[in-house]
């Protein structure tokens, strides 16, 4: 039967080391170094006995305790009247008494004892000295242990130390605890009853439920007086909870609940660093979507901007259609025909170019008077959609923090990243040429100086008034040009619906060309500018996606182990 239990126990321990084996490989994945090497440690000490951690003040007794605990008439671990432990001492079975110095400060002591094949003790300095100079405590042993041996000195277990370090133990671990008031035969009886009462109520406080507390005089024990010194009742709690087979199966659970801890604590990281990335993807979803909605309303200013320029052009051609229509009339051509006997500048031709001088001058006149009531309306909504970016990444929300426990490397990586797209978008905004579209404008590359005096989104106004204008007086330079060349053909009235038809059909053709040409420009021009703006973000998007993917896999990770674990503790259960 023994032998079938320890078969079963060696099965356990193997699968408990598969999945330990699988913590250690999320916590690598996690870049996490601390936690790695406690999951290394927790591998290692799989098949050691159970294992006691001794902690308390300097000159709390520990050392007599253990010394006394043991019963071996002799002394393990030193005692004198200055600190003595300056290391800390494992002490574990050995077929022969040895001390291997493994480092500065940690040493294993080997003693024959038998109760040491069942458990190991850990012996430390006093708390407060631990948490300044030998963290190898917290880092190696508290996490691995299997029960907390909290030492005080009975006639004060009030220190600040001592509790600060029994918050970490409880907080951060969930540890196992005994409270154990040494040195009890230096205190009057009543004040020992108090400080047992003091010590109850304080760790009930921290949120230990029902809390053991013993009081003990290694000094009584040592000497003899074994009923007096206290020490059978923390025996008998030993024998009860502990050693007689109990020992390896209790093991196993706390190998367990420190890998349960260890991932649970990994979950609640992912937890917020899950948060963060959702919230970056809302973030970047806002960003596409007042682009969208900026481009639109740019649109929407580029269309009204384009129909009053139509309107003016339309009344200007209408109303030289009017002049030309009646100055065509067949008595005015001959009076214009008759003056030019006596004065050239009264000929038809004269007219006619004067009139087509005048429907230039006109229209430049007007094209420009609509296009400056409405160009800065566009203006200000592109440099609107521009300001609005840039307020949405100073406000990003962070929630991952760079003091994170498990994710600070995450959050510091994002960080960067966030800030390198502050400054990005900061020099974005102030440089010109990011504003420019050459390639919209082939024929407008030479901007006037006064009107690059601004930088970045500033001088937005006056590059759309630039080259719109030279748009516009393109299309309706070349209007002019072939109603110039249509005039010189007409010398009497017999022409006059021929030039009339001509006239109009160049009128709708520049038109047409005003509204498709200038619309097909300025909103390529907003969408150029949306584009250029969210082209920013393209390092934001690759931190984006590599974080969907890195939470996807350790969240997989994650959550399969938690499943190992709970059906390998209810079975031991």
């Amino acid at each position: 039967m023994t032998r079938i239990l320890d078969q079963r126990l060696q099965q356990y321990k193997t699968r408990i080391a598969e999945i330990v084996k699988d913590l250690h490989d999320l916590t690598i994945s996690i870049g996490h170094k601390e936690l790695a090497q406690t999951v290394s440690d927790l591998r290692l000490r799989i098949n050691e006995p159970f294992m006691f951690v001794i902690v308390g003040e300097v000159k709390a007794g520990k050392s007599s305790f253990i010394n006394a605990l043991l019963d071996t008439g002799k002394e393990i671990t030193k005692v004198g009247p200055q600190p003595m432990t300056d290391t800390i001492q494992q002490i574990i079975f050995g077929e022969h008494e040895e001390v291997v110095v493994i480092n500065e400060y940690l040493k294993k002591i080997y003693q024959p004892i038998d109760i040491l094949k069942e458990i190991a003790i850990v012996d430390t300095p006093g708390t407060n000295t631990i948490v300044a100079n030998h963290q190898e405590i917290t880092e190696r042993f508290v996490p691995a242990s299997d029960l907390i041996v909290f030492v005080f000195e009975a006639k004060n277990p009030y220190r600040e130390s001592s509790w600060a370090f029994f918050d970490f133990i409880h907080s951060e671990w969930r540890k196992k605890v005994i409270f154990i008031l040494q040195q009890k035969d230096l205190v009057p009886e009543a004040d020992l009853k108090i400080n047992e009462k003091g010590v109850k109520e304080f760790a009930e406080k921290k949120g230990i439920a029902n809390p053991s507390i013993f009081s003990v005089s290694a000094k009584l024990e040592i000497e003899g007086y074994r009923e007096a010194s206290g020490f059978e009742a923390v025996k008998s709690y030993i024998r009860e909870n502990i050693t007689g087979g109990k020992a390896p199966i209790l093991k196993l659970q706390n190998s367990i609940h420190l890998s349960s801890n260890i991932n649970e604590r990994i979950l609640k990281g992912l937890d917020v660093r899950k948060q963060q990335w959702q919230a970056d993807v809302l973030f970047r979803e806002d960003v596409k979507q007042t682009l969208h909605q900026q481009a639109v309303k740019s649109n929407n200013q580029v269309e009204i901007l384009v129909e009053n320029l139509i309107a003016g052009y339309n009344r200007i051609t209408s109303e030289k259609e009017q002049e030309l229509s009646a100055g065509l009339n067949f008595l005015p051509l001959i009076r214009r025909s008759f003056a030019s006997i006596f004065d050239k500048k009264s000929s038809a031709k004269e007219w006619l170019e004067q009139l087509a001088k005048d429907l230039e001058k006109d229209l430049n006149a007007e094209l420009n008077l609509k296009l400056n009531s409405s160009i800065n309306d566009l203006a200000d909504s592109i440099q609107q959609m521009a300001k609005m970016i840039d307020l949405k990444i100073q406000n990003s929300q962070t929630i991952l923090k760079n003091n994170h426990d498990i994710f600070a490397d995450i959050a510091e990586k994002r960080s960067n990243v966030l800030k390198e797209l502050q400054e990005t978008f900061s020099k974005f905004m102030n440089q010109t040429d990011n504003f420019k579209d050459d390639n919209l404008f082939p024929d407008r590359r030479n901007f006037e100086t006064n009107l690059m005096s601004g930088s970045g989104i500033a001088v937005i106004g006056a590059i759309l008034a630039a080259v719109t204008q030279g748009a516009i007086f393109d299309i309706t330079g070349g209007v002019i040009t072939t109603v110039g060349l249509l005039f010189a053909g007409i010398s009497t009235s017999l022409k006059r619906r021929k030039a009339i038809s001509g006239y109009k059909k160049e009128v709708a053709s520049g038109r047409e060309k005003i509204n498709k040409e200038i619309t097909e420009k300025l909103k390529t021009y907003v969408e150029n500018i949306s584009q250029k703006i969210d082209g920013n973000f393209l390092e934001f998007d690759r931190h984006l996606e590599l974080e969907h993917q890195q939470i996807d896999f350790l969240e997989k990770k994650q959550i399969a182990i938690e499943q190992q674990l709970d059906t390998i503790l209810a079975e031991l259960k």
